[in-house]
C-alpha cells in the first residue's frame, strides 16, 4: 500500500507532463488465498469480471487524475506486460520508452520520477533524453 501511495504522489506532482494509468491485475493477496499481513483491504480471488471493477474501485480513492482500468479476467495485460503483479511503464507515442522491473523487488518509484523529471527538461530545453527499456526478454 505503501507504494501505491508513493505513486499516486508521484502522478500528482507529474500530471502536468503525463497521464496516469493503474490497470488493476489479477489480486496478488487474495483474501481467501496468500494473505499479506500489510493489505488494509480483504478482497478475495476474483470470480468474475465485476468482481475485479469492484476491486479496482478502491484504486480510485486518492488518486485524483489517475485513471484506472481492469485487466480482463484472462489477466492478457498481466501477460503481455509482465507485471506479475506490479509495474511501471512509460508509453509515448504508442512505443514503449520506460520499463521499470518487475514487482515487488524491481518496482522503483524513485526511479521513475528521476526519469520523468528528465523528460519534462528534455521537453523544456531539448537536452537528451534518456530512455530506460531493458531487454524485454525480462518481462
Amino acid at each position: 500500500m505503501a507504494r501505491l501511495q508513493a505513486y499516486r504522489r508521484l502522478a500528482a506532482r507529474h500530471l502536468h507532463a503525463a497521464d496516469f494509468l493503474l490497470v488493476y491485475i489479477e489480486e496478488a493477496h487474495p483474501s481467501d488465498g496468500w494473505v499479506s499481513t500489510d493489505s488494509p483491504y480483504q478482497i478475495p480471488r476474483h470470480q468474475s469480471l465485476q468482481d475485479r471493477l469492484a476491486a479496482a474501485q478502491l484504486m480510485l480513492q486518492g488518486a485524483p487524475g489517475c485513471r484506472v482500468a481492469a485487466d480482463t479476467m484472462s489477466n492478457a495485460s498481466n501477460a503481455a506486460y509482465g507485471a506479475y503483479f506490479e509495474r511501471l511503464y512509460v508509453i509515448l507515442e504508442g512505443e514503449v520508452v520506460y520499463q521499470g522491473g518487475r514487482g515487488p523487488e524491481g518496482y522503483s518509484i524513485s526511479e521513475l520520477r528521476v526519469w520523468l523529471e528528465r523528460y519534462e527538461r528534455h521537453r523544456t530545453d531539448s537536452s537528451p533524453l534518456q530512455l530506460i527499456i531493458p531487454p524485454l526478454s525480462q518481462h
